[in-house]
């Protein structure tokens, strides 16, 4: 086991509201959990002459502010490739011309490691300290995304993604049956459990059906009878578009959420991607099983054809966190992310028709700031998972990004007299990669500046 180490520095955090930690110790212990936090300690503190002279205290700068690292929901991991490209078609014509050609490639694992390697690598420069992947169907290279994960010290949860249905996946893209699928997903389970390395499971498996349309009325319920009883998380789509909703109501009689109820794969650790036409009725389902949403604003302005009612369902008592949606989402940033969801619940609030007169023009009482962004990508994706992480408080895994004021590359700039939400906006709201001086995962540094 590692040594306990601390670091001392000006951190925010948001628990509930935003906090900031003026002047804060943390102390991470050697399995890379926090044991202590001191929010505003004296510089004549005796355990800052501890930690110094045993060479275990890392000081930050005035020009430097630490964040709990940031935890992306939903990353489609083979898309990577196709970042940026083709996002004018509609979901389902993107999916069969563009997306699926693509990830057949991972069947040769020279090209799904070449890929995989350069994705974790970037998203870990982005402050991405936690990612929820989906995989393709070939278990070989799943596995190689579990290894390279836990190689590069970046905590995930993977999944290989499963889907059969004849008339929704590619003749050469697609399970060959409900069973093939299942069997795979439980190798994958076992594999990912088994990894050298993994024992305090900084990666982890995941049941991964596409979403109900890719998938056969008997391989749900396969799944989630496997779910419940390997005690695996679930990751999946849910009422993504308006073709996807109105398919699965067409075929099921039903919505995405009862669909996914219904075969067992809603619960406290389901998260939803997308979820835009979720009702009501939908939501308090939801909530009633504990289940999450990843709210992933930049893919939905190119697929969905609506604005998820973030606000709205927030008052509901959804756990939401946000996801970038690579490659629907055009950005590997969560920092950009952030910037969406504000500025989308801006555009549902406000409303984008100018024919239309103001009053009549949007749905009021929509937006979001950027301190519910922020929490949405930390806290709030740490709760999404059912995990301790996103937090600064004892018993949580240190995952912190560390941000720098002025970096050659970067775009943000503290004022001296910037007090913490100040520097805390001007970091959401145009901060990035350029701005990141290092990070850690359970306390181990995983990216530092030049690294």
């Amino acid at each position: 086991m590692a040594e306990t180490w601390a670091i001392l520095g000006r951190a925010i955090h948001a628990p509930a509201a935003v906090e900031t930690l003026p002047r804060a110790l943390i102390i991470i212990t050697g399995d890379g959990k926090i044991g202590t936090v001191d929010p505003s300690v004296s510089p004549q503190d005796t355990r800052l002459r501890a930690f110094r002279s045993a060479g275990r205290l890392i000081e930050l700068a005035e020009d430097q502010v630490l964040l709990p690292g940031l935890v992306d929901l939903h990353v489609h991991a083979p898309q990577f490739p196709q970042l940026g490209t083709a996002l004018d078609r509609p979901l389902a014509e993107w999916l069969q011309t563009h997306t699926f050609p693509l990830e057949r490639r991972y069947a040769d694992l020279a090209f799904a490691e070449s890929v995989y390697q350069r994705l974790v690598d970037t998203l870990l420069a982005h402050g991405t300290t936690t990612a929820l992947y989906f995989s393709t169907i070939h278990l070989p290279a799943t596995q190689r995304l579990a290894e390279i994960c836990l190689a590069r010290g970046q905590r995930a949860l993977v999944g290989r993604v499963a889907m059969d249905h004849l008339e929704q996946c590619p003749d050469d893209y697609r399970d060959a049956s409900a069973e093939t699928a299942i069997a795979d997903t439980r190798a994958l389970i076992d594999f990912i459990r088994a990894m050298p390395g993994n024992d305090a499971g900084l990666v982890r498996p995941a049941v991964t059906p596409r979403f109900v349309p890719a998938c056969t009325d008997e391989l749900l319920a396969g799944l989630g009878a496997l779910a419940r009883e390997a005690g695996c998380h679930v990751q999946t789509h849910c009422s993504e578009s308006d073709w996807a909703h109105h398919h699965v109501k067409a075929r099921c009689g039903c919505s995405d959420a009862e669909a996914l109820d219904r075969a067992g794969l809603l619960g406290r650790r389901s998260v939803l991607a997308h979820a835009n036409f979720i009702g009501p009725a939908d939501a308090a389902r939801i909530r009633l099983r504990g289940a999450a949403v990843a709210h992933c604003p930049l893919s939905n302005i190119y697929f969905a054809g609506a604005v998820f009612p973030l606000r709205v369902m927030l008052a509901e008592g959804l756990r939401i966190g946000l996801g970038s949606d690579i490659a629907g989402g055009a950005s590997a940033s969560l920092f950009e992310a952030a910037r969406q969801a504000v500025a989308c619940s801006r555009m549902l609030e406000s409303g984008t028709n100018p024919a239309l007169p103001a009053a009549r023009r949007g749905v009021p009482g929509s937006r979001v700031d950027f301190r519910t962004a922020f929490r949405l990508a930390t806290a709030g994706g740490g709760e999404a998972r059912d995990l301790p992480i996103g937090l600064f408080r004892p018993g949580y895994a240190f995952d912190a990004v560390m941000l720098q004021s002025g970096l050659p590359d970067g775009q943000v700039v503290f004022a001296p007299e910037d007090e913490g939400e100040t520097v805390l906006e001007r970091i959401v709201m145009g901060g990035g990669r350029g701005d990141i001086a290092a990070v850690w995962v359970a306390g181990r540094l995983v990216r530092a500046r030049g690294g």
